[in-house]
């Protein structure tokens, strides 16, 4: 049995996604983010960077138990641990990790912005809602362009670059994006949306998802709290 420690996130639900996907007995448990779970020590041992999420395999490579953390690094895991979902072949395999390490510092990051000054700011910044919201178009049109050109995003097969996306489109109108715009992209979404191991894997922990409730919770999400030294 896998521990998962986790929020309904796009980063949290790669994981869950790619759990069901892989048919691997696991253990969701919830790290709270607005209430700063992710500063207590006891995740802080796993996840050196306090961010969700981070796994627990009591059965790792050696027999012996591993902990990682880092969505990337997890679903690199655990494909090599079922040999599911990434590409046995060394061309074929690197095709797929080069549209994870995409996803990893491109899609993610850049769309995260995106939502916090469209969202989440405090106060509306002009510049900086028109330049995340429009990397986060130049991002989809590059997806899309892929898409036009390969049935998924590392090639001929549903892989790990595909699900670590997924999770990251799922909110597109609060990215300023008009999915219709990127129709290659849109029959992918729409597959993958399809997918049974998708759809419960979105599922997990959704019920913790709860807007912002109040000022301590916005600060220790954006707040000073995520930059003191532990």
């Amino acid at each position: 049995m896998i521990d998962v420690f986790s929020w309904p996130t796009p980063n949290g639900h790669k994981i869950h996604i790619m759990l069901e996907e892989c048919g691997l007995p696991y253990r969701a448990i919830p790290v709270n983010i607005g209430a700063g779970d992710q500063f207590k020590p006891e995740f802080l041992a796993i996840s050196p960077n306090n961010k969700i999420p981070a796994i627990a395999d009591p059965d790792g490579p050696d027999g012996r138990p591993i902990s990682l953390f880092e969505s990337g690094a997890i679903l690199v895991y655990l494909a090599a641990k079922t040999g599911r979902v990434l590409p046995a072949g060394d061309r074929e395999k690197y095709e797929v990790l080069q549209w994870l390490m995409f996803q990893m510092g491109g899609v993610g990051p850049m769309l995260g912005q995106a939502h916090h000054f469209r969202i989440y700011a405090p106060e509306t910044i002009e510049y900086a809602v028109n330049r995340y919201t429009n990397e986060a178009g130049r991002l989809y049109g590059v997806i899309d362009k892929r898409l036009s050109q390969s049935p998924w995003l590392g090639g001929r097969e549903y892989s790990i670059a595909d699900i670590a996306t997924f999770p990251w489109l799922r909110s597109w109108q609060n990215q300023g994006i008009v999915l219709a715009d990127y129709p290659h992209l849109q029959a992918w979404f729409e597959r993958i949306a399809e997918r049974p191991a998708v759809q419960r894997g979105v599922k997990v922990l959704a019920e913790y998802r709860k807007p912002i409730r109040d000022e301590k919770e916005r600060e220790i999400l954006f707040g000073k709290t995520q930059y003191e030294p532990r």
